[in-house]
């Protein structure tokens, strides 16, 4: 509909999960009337994005240290481990500040429509955190819809070689087919204090 860069940063805009169309022409024009400075400051952060940020070597949180801040602090309790698919999890657990121990990001959920199966997520390296007999309890928190089900199934299933870890799962009360990212805390926090032996 426009020409050269207006509609470019418009097509770009329009790829971005949660923005329609008009989203995207309305934040482009937004854009266009910004001052110079301001565009490049945009512009330099999501340059910064790529190039800093990464994941953690221990839980696959997002980070721009070899150790995301919870694997770093020594206050954690390391012997609960939960298990969440994204880091957008991690951010809405620790807004409960009902969990204390550490974390360990899937990078998703088994989808066999999408094509993801075990061997796409960190189940190995989750795996290989139990070998020292370290850690007592892991807590599924994956999402309360199919995919997420089905992974807490698996998992579940995998660890079964581990008799002396706890399995628990979040306790219900989250909305079915939503996301963790979009609980309350007073909703997500009851329903981790409520969690359940799987």
């Amino acid at each position: 509909m426009y020409d050269g860069a207006l509609q470019d940063v418009i097509d770009e805009l329009g790829r971005l999960p949660g923005i329609g169309p008009k989203s995207a022409q309305r934040i482009g024009f937004w854009l266009l009337d910004q001052p110079s400075d301001e565009v490049q400051k945009l512009a330099d952060a999501l340059v910064q994005l790529k190039t800093r940020v990464h994941f953690c070597s221990q839980c696959f949180n997002v980070t721009e240290a070899d150790l995301c801040k919870v694997c770093s602090d020594p206050r954690r309790d390391g012997h609960a481990i939960c298990v969440v698919e994204e880091s957008k999890d991690v951010a809405a657990i620790e807004r409960t500040r009902e969990f204390k121990g550490l974390y360990h990001v899937l990078g998703g959920a088994i989808s066999p429509i999408d094509g993801v199966g075990p061997s796409q997520l960190h189940l190995r390296e989750l795996v290989a955190r139990l070998a020292d007999g370290f850690v007592t309890e892991i807590i599924l928190a994956t999402n309360p819809n199919l995919e997420g089900e089905a992974t807490a199934t698996y998992i579940a299933r995998l660890l079964a070689d581990f008799p002396d870890i706890t399995i628990t799962r979040l306790a219900s009360g989250l909305p079915v087919g939503g996301d963790l990212e979009y609980a309350d805390e007073l909703t997500l926090g009851r329903a981790f204090a409520g969690r359940r032996a799987v």
